[in-house]
């Protein structure tokens, strides 16, 4: 079997996965997005660590998504300033707190953290001071990798907790330890990631579940229709005013 086909079944298969294991925790969290949207409230939504922020991007001025996604791009973790650099600042402990307490996440929002391996500082200090603001925490990783990893790995916040322990709600995201899952003969790593797959598919379920169940229930959330299809500026410029001054990045 050629790699492109081994690889193929193991896109899918994670995929499967998590439709079949994860398939209550995700309705369960589209549901408490829905709740919140139908109070007008913007959603959170912060990956740190290198790839970890294209799960961030994936929901985040998306066509088919919610207008109320408030990306969390903070440039620290970001590839394009540098990779080992944002490797070193997602080991880094006091930055999740600042990034946090940067966007004035406090009492009463949401915010969801995804990151594949859920221990790196960055990512659980931005779920307990999300949780100690008052906010309501959603969390995205591998429970697998997170329990795999030793306490004393270097890229763990000092608590040594992991991510899905620690939130309100948790989705395993399915990826295996080291996210590379194929082993080819006479090479000694693994190659062929998964993480951006499995994230991009939570993460796309989360919104069109919560959006279905507004829909149901009467409601029409702002959607983005994308701007290279006909119609799409005009479609999106009606929503624009509401949303402008209040996502960062928007």
């Amino acid at each position: 079997m050629s790699v492109m086909n081994q690889y193929h079944e193991h896109v899918f298969g994670i995929i499967n996965r998590i439709h079949n294991e994860e398939k209550d925790r995700i309705l369960k969290v589209a549901q408490v997005i829905a709740e919140h949207i139908k109070k007008d409230k913007l959603v959170y939504v912060w990956g740190p660590g290198g790839h970890s922020n294209l799960a961030t991007m994936e929901i985040f001025f998306r066509a088919g998504g919610l207008m109320h996604i408030n990306a969390i791009l903070d440039g620290g973790t970001m590839l394009n300033h540098g990779a080992l650099r944002s490797m070193q600042i997602e080991r880094l402990p006091g930055y999740g707190k600042v990034v946090i307490n940067d966007y004035g996440i406090g009492e009463g929002d949401l915010v969801i953290i995804v990151n594949a391996y859920g221990i790196n500082a960055a990512t659980i200090e931005a779920a307990l001071e999300s949780k100690e603001n008052g906010a309501t925490t959603i969390g995205i990783c591998s429970f697998e990798h997170a329990e795999s990893t030793p306490q004393d790995h270097i890229a763990r916040h000092p608590s040594k907790k992991n991510l899905h322990e620690i939130v309100d709600y948790a989705i395993d995201s399915k990826i295996q330890v080291g996210d590379a899952v194929i082993k080819l003969d006479n090479f000694e790593q693994k190659i062929g990631a998964l993480s951006t797959f499995a994230n991009a598919y939570v993460m796309n379920c989360i919104v069109i579940e919560a959006i279905d169940m507004l829909v149901k229930q009467g409601i029409k959330p702002p959607v983005w229709m994308s701007g290279n299809a006909d119609g799409g500026d005009e479609w999106n410029n009606q929503f624009l005013g509401k949303f402008k001054d209040k996502i960062k990045v928007l």
